[in-house]
């Protein structure tokens, strides 16, 4: 059996869409906080469990008969993530699933400016020490996030952030369906395992592309941490969220989402979706 936490978020929602295509829909649960919310699975034959990582006492039960479990990461800024997770593994471990998956993140490192590459770097050790086989989808960063970061590009011609770096901003849809592919090959992938777009440009390269598509000047301006966070308050923006992303742009300008690597392109069996692509589609689903 193959059990997928998170299923009624857009990423684990979308992979047990691809594993239907590829599993029947009798080997597949679903672990959701809310079960009303996977109604939809339910009618496609898909066994639907109550399982939230913030009551432990839910998780066994929802987790039990799991050949494959997949963990979405905990996407709350504010919460303790590495305490949710630590409850979904210790859950694992006790009904003795044969395999732990996790949605982790290309940064995952202890030492990244940027807080959820610290959780997962930190869930990843969980993992490690757990018993269990594991594998850490150690995804890109998810494309979709960009349309906020480069801000109203479009009307003024700037692209401004707080820092610069390479980026292998990942389409959220390609990570999906590379994990449904992980799933079904049943054990084939071990450990931390990488899966980014093809490049990974900086926010110059993307002002370059961005003024190729439009067909007009784009410049990146790179503003001083605090006048960044001011800008982006006085746009309407929660200040918490800027500072958070703060850390992203921090661990950009460091090289923690700087390397690529090809297996997501061979695990989708075409050419994974660009920077260039989501300018041209801004309102693609990503």
């Amino acid at each position: 059996m193959i059990i997928v936490t998170g299923a009624t978020g857009a990423l684990n929602g979308a992979t047990v869409d691809h594993l239907l295509q590829r599993v029947p829909a009798s080997e597949i649960a679903v672990a959701v906080r809310d079960v009303a919310k996977a109604r939809r699975f339910a009618e496609l034959g898909v066994e639907v469990r109550r399982g939230d990582y913030a009551d432990p006492s839910s998780l066994p039960a929802a987790f039990e008969g799991a050949d494959q479990l997949l963990l979405v990461s905990s996407s709350d800024p504010r919460a303790d993530a590495v305490s949710l997770h630590r409850a979904a593994i210790e859950a694992a471990v006790q009904v003795g699933a044969g395999r732990i998956l996790y949605t982790s993140h290309q940064g995952a490192a202890f030492d990244t400016p940027f807080g959820p590459g610290r959780d997962h770097a930190e869930t990843e050790q969980l993992l490690a020490e757990s018993g269990v086989a594991w594998t850490s989808l150690r995804n890109g960063f998810y494309a979709h996030s960009l349309n906020w970061c480069l801000g109203e590009w479009r009307e003024t011609g700037v692209i401004a952030v707080p820092a610069d770096g390479p980026m292998s901003w990942t389409a959220r849809e390609d990570a999906a369906e590379a994990a449904a592919v992980i799933l079904a090959s049943n054990g084939g992938y071990d450990g931390p395992t990488t899966l980014t777009a093809s490049a990974a440009p900086t926010f110059e390269d993307i002002a370059a592309i961005a003024s190729d598509i439009s067909g007009r000047p784009v410049e990146r301006v790179v503003m001083e941490e605090g006048e960044w966070i001011a800008a982006q308050v006085a746009a309407g923006q929660n200040e918490f969220a800027a500072r958070f992303m703060v850390g992203m742009f921090q661990a950009a300008a460091g090289g923690f989402f700087a390397g690529t690597d090809p297996l997501l392109g061979i695990l989708l069996g075409r050419e994974p979706r660009s920077v260039r692509d989501l300018l041209r589609e801004p309102v693609a689903a990503y």
